[in-house]
């Protein structure tokens, strides 16, 4: 009787061990989720470390900078520069982002008595909760959580791009540590990809978002439209978001246009859609000559995507996901596990029709 026992909970064994990392599994996959506002912050905080990088590699290479110090100059530079930008236009920037934010009703409202939508107009106080009964301070105090809870999630992230890129190698081989001894070359050379291609989109990015900050604040200094300094800002930085960002960036110019009058407003739509035209056309085919190009189609709902899995955050590295996802995917599956032969984003040319050792 003893020894059937002994049998059958040796036959239960392998069952129970399967339960057990299942249900191992499913803990992780309720933990990973609860934790997805942390590691969408984590990615930030490598975007951070790879553009401190990039400064480093290019001090380095062109500033004759020692290596063992490139690293520490970029990020005090980076620092001064952000320092020095606010000192010199931080007050200015300040009056204006203020302008536009208190003239954004009213120039929305313009534009609604423009378009004959004068009913919305009137309910638009009621909307907003500015009637004697409203829940407006409510309001007012949530957009000031929110901005509080965004400035700590900014210098999270700073701060924690500032350690990943002090050792990238101690977290590099943590992640690859976690996969089977034998795949470790494999999963390395993956993520060296991955990292490559990574750091060729931030580059590109920048000096797009830089170009077109700089063309939209000076194209609307020369048509006359108010606060045109931080709506420059506004484009510049909205720009990295594909797709979206732009159409976002020009909504609070056009809006502040029709405060001016109705020639503004068209000067200003002429205007901004040149821009995204110039950046479409010129900027981005030059960037990506030697950047990563992914699909447009799965670019866009790669953004959605984030931005339903992660809110505003994955809203905003949305893309830079899609890239990293898309070289590893191109990598690992189509190369790798198919066979198939493929050039891979961050891998030179020359590596394009190599197929995997059998």
């Amino acid at each position: 009787m003893n020894d059937f026992r002994r049998w059958d909970g040796f036959q239960d064994g392998p069952f129970i061990r399967r339960v057990l990392i299942v249900t191992a599994f499913v803990l992780l996959a309720l933990i990973l989720w609860k934790l997805s506002n942390v590691l969408i912050l984590a990615f930030g905080a490598v975007l951070v470390a790879v553009i401190l990088h990039a400064a480093a590699d290019a001090l380095e290479q062109y500033g004759r900078v020692p290596s063992r110090w490139a690293l520490t100059t970029a990020t005090i530079l980076v620092v001064l520069l952000f320092v020095t930008v606010i000192v010199l236009f931080g007050a200015q920037m300040r009056t204006q982002l203020s302008f536009v934010a208190e003239r954004l009703p009213f120039a929305l409202n313009n534009m609604l008595k423009e378009l004959g939508l004068g009913a919305l107009v009137e309910q638009w106080p009621e909307m907003l909760g500015l009637t004697p009964g409203g829940d407006f301070v409510a309001r007012i105090a949530g957009i000031g959580g929110a901005v509080l809870s965004g400035l700590a999630d900014f210098l999270l992230v700073a701060i924690g791009g500032i350690y990943i890129a002090a050792a990238p190698r101690t977290y590099w081989m943590g992640l690859v540590k976690l996969f089977p001894a034998a795949q470790h070359d494999r999963i390395e050379s993956s993520l060296t990809a991955a990292g490559r291609a990574l750091r060729l989109w931030v580059i590109g990015q920048l000096i797009a978002m830089t170009i077109v900050g700089v063309l939209t604040a000076t194209a609307l200094w020369l048509i006359g439209v108010p606060s045109f300094i931080a709506l420059g800002l506004i484009a510049g930085l909205m720009d990295f978001i594909p797709f979206v960002g732009p159409i976002l960036g020009a909504v609070p110019a056009i809006l502040l246009a029709f405060t001016v009058d109705g020639y503004t407003v068209l000067w200003t739509i002429g205007a901004l859609v040149l821009i995204q035209q110039l950046e479409g056309n010129v900027i981005f085919p030059m960037i990506e000559k030697r950047a990563v190009a992914v699909p447009p189609a799965l670019a866009l709902f790669a953004i959605v995507a984030g931005g339903v899995l992660f809110g505003t955050p994955g809203f905003i590295f949305g893309f830079p996901l899609a890239v990293v996802a898309f070289v590893l995917v191109k990598k690992l599956y189509v190369r790798e596990t198919l066979g198939e032969a493929t050039p891979v984003p961050g891998e030179p040319a020359s590596e394009a029709g190599r197929l995997p050792s059998k």
